[in-house]
């Protein structure tokens, strides 16, 4: 339930994304799912792609700033409501969420999130039966 998310510090100028994105084409990376949190300076681009360390490696050699970071992700219902019964599972006991997003992968609703304590959060994860997302379940539907 563990996916390996990259981490990339973009420069908040014209064509620093594509650039990143265009390294990633290059090197025949997909791009799964991302988002962008920007401030005056840089943006942090936290991306979900099909190959991680590929991508580390390749962006890297572009001398881009990369981490390569943990996350959790779960598979939601399709209905009103889903995504917040899921968040009350983990602020009802005590987890706090560093940061969430989603996206829709075929028919399916994805969340991606980071909680402040991954192990009691993986705990929460299998005590309430909630469906977790594999980096192999993304890599197969490819």
């Amino acid at each position: 339930m563990k996916i390996r998310q990259l981490s990339v510090f973009v420069e908040n100028k014209t064509g620093h994304l594509n650039q990143i994105l265009e390294v990633l084409a290059r090197n025949n990376i997909n791009i799964i799912a991302l988002t962008l949190a920007d401030s005056s300076d840089f943006g942090l681009l936290r991306m979900l792609v099909s190959d991680p360390e590929k991508a580390a490696e390749v962006l890297r050699a572009e001398n881009i700033a990369i981490r390569i970071h943990e996350v959790l992700s779960l598979e939601l219902e399709g209905v009103p409501g889903s995504l917040s019964r899921v968040l009350n599972r983990f602020s009802d006991n005590g987890i706090a969420i560093e940061y969430i997003y989603a996206f829709s992968f075929g028919s399916k609703s994805i969340l991606v999130m980071r909680p402040e304590n991954t192990e009691k959060a993986i705990e929460i994860i299998q005590k309430f039966q909630l469906k977790p997302i594999y980096e192999s379940d993304l890599k197969a539907q490819l």
